[in-house]
């Protein structure tokens, strides 16, 4: 078993920036893919980006290439996700994700461990 706290959420004016943390305990070599999805009031969770635990590979959702960068402390099994320029329609609650596999997937299925979530909030 997997346990994920995420950390870092707040309220945020619009060209800001938050770092989210995500810390992973318990069966971590269970993390060989680490995500980001976030779900905003009255729609779906959506995936945000995810890193590859051993390699270090990157990959993001369009919406937030280029302002958002996701990455790992191997010591301290900890997951970050740098959001800079915020835009009101960042807000959402984040949540942190990990599949035991390496996995190239943007969909919550693929995923087995989450996290509680967080929640960002960006004020216009």
């Amino acid at each position: 078993q997997v346990q994920l706290v995420e950390s870092g959420g707040g309220l945020v004016q619009a060209g800001g920036s938050l770092r989210l943390s995500c810390a992973a305990s318990g069966r971590t070599f269970s993390t060989s893919t680490m995500g980001w999805f976030r779900q905003a009031p009255g729609k779906e969770r959506e995936f945000v980006a995810r890193i590859i635990w051993s390699g270090g590979w990157t990959y993001y959702a369009d919406s937030v290439k280029g302002r958002f960068t996701i990455s790992r402390d191997n010591a301290k099994n900890t997951v970050y996700l740098q959001m800079n320029s915020l835009k009101p329609e960042d807000t959402a609650v984040y949540y942190c994700a990990a599949n035991p596999t390496i996995t190239s997937s943007t969909m919550v299925a693929g995923y087995r461990y989450w996290g509680q979530g967080t929640q960002v909030t960006v004020s216009s």
